[in-house]
């Protein structure tokens, strides 16, 4: 592990291959999955999870209780709430007009699910409790509550439509299983 300074931090359980930069904190039970880097003045709060492959940039803030999958890249500047699930492959960009100094990195707030393969374009913000479809590519803000889907994404539900949807689709699929 290539390290820099850390101070007033805990120890994560790190795989191989992970590079932290300077000044980076960690929370407590992070763990760090095998060849991540992550950039300085970074912050990954208590009990996130960092599956292997990972491109973490400079100053990034996670929060608590995320679950980023394997090969995310996640750019400089960008902000993540708390209990926020990433699937593998997505991206999130910060340069509108690359290559640029004018960085506008999206926001992800709490308790939002990013499915696989997903871009979400520089300056987004996506609201709370959203659900983002896999495979598609977010070019606009998303409301709080919803579930987006599709090139450009669009909104396709509510969350509470969303929900009964994933209850019927686990239900049936349990019954299968008997």
């Amino acid at each position: 592990m290539k390290c820099g300074v850390q101070s007033n931090m805990s120890k994560p359980k790190l795989g191989q291959g992970v590079i932290v930069g300077r000044n980076v904190h960690f929370g407590e039970k992070v763990t760090i999955w095998n060849y991540v880097v992550i950039g300085d003045n970074t912050r990954i709060d208590d009990g996130t999870l960092v599956g292997s492959f990972c491109d973490i940039g400079k100053e990034v803030v996670i929060g608590r209780n995320c679950n980023i999958q394997a090969h995310v890249t996640i750019s400089n500047g960008c902000k993540i709430g708390e209990n926020v699930f990433i699937a593998p492959n997505s991206s999130l960009l910060n340069d509108r007009y690359p290559k640029s100094i004018l960085l506008t990195p999206p926001i992800i707030e709490d308790d939002v699910v990013i499915g696989g393969g997903v871009t979400i374009l520089p300056g987004i913000v996506i609201g709370k409790k959203v659900v983002v479809a896999g495979g598609s590519v977010v070019t606009k803000d998303v409301p709080p509550g919803t579930v987006v889907k599709g090139v450009p994404a669009k909104v396709a539900m509510t969350l509470v439509e969303y929900e009964a949807k994933r209850r019927n689709y686990v239900r049936s699929r349990q019954q299968v299983e008997k």
